[in-house]
């Protein structure tokens, strides 16, 4: 893993989270929570990918949309599971 992907995961989980906070108003820990959730989720989808050994052939584009994805799914979940209200 270079350190390039690692910063797009960063860079990526943290953006995903404050679009999430910004279009998602109820039901967040905060600005620090769904960074945070994005963050992992972004760094989880990422991990899974290159897992499956699908990122070796796949562009920055695609690996910042897996990372956007992950970290999508897990904001979307923690919305609709665990309700946190703020």
């Amino acid at each position: 893993m270079h350190f390039g992907i690692f910063a797009m995961w960063v860079l990526v989980g943290l953006f995903a989270g404050w679009l999430a906070g910004f279009v998602i108003k109820d039901g967040g820990y905060g600005l620090a929570g769904d960074l945070l959730l994005g963050l992992f989720g972004s760094m989880g989808g990422s991990l899974i990918f290159w897992a499956l050994e699908l990122s070796p052939g796949a562009g920055p584009f695609a690996l910042a949309f897996v990372a956007f994805l992950g970290a999508a799914i897990v904001l979307v979940a923690q919305r609709k599971i665990w309700y946190a209200p703020a």
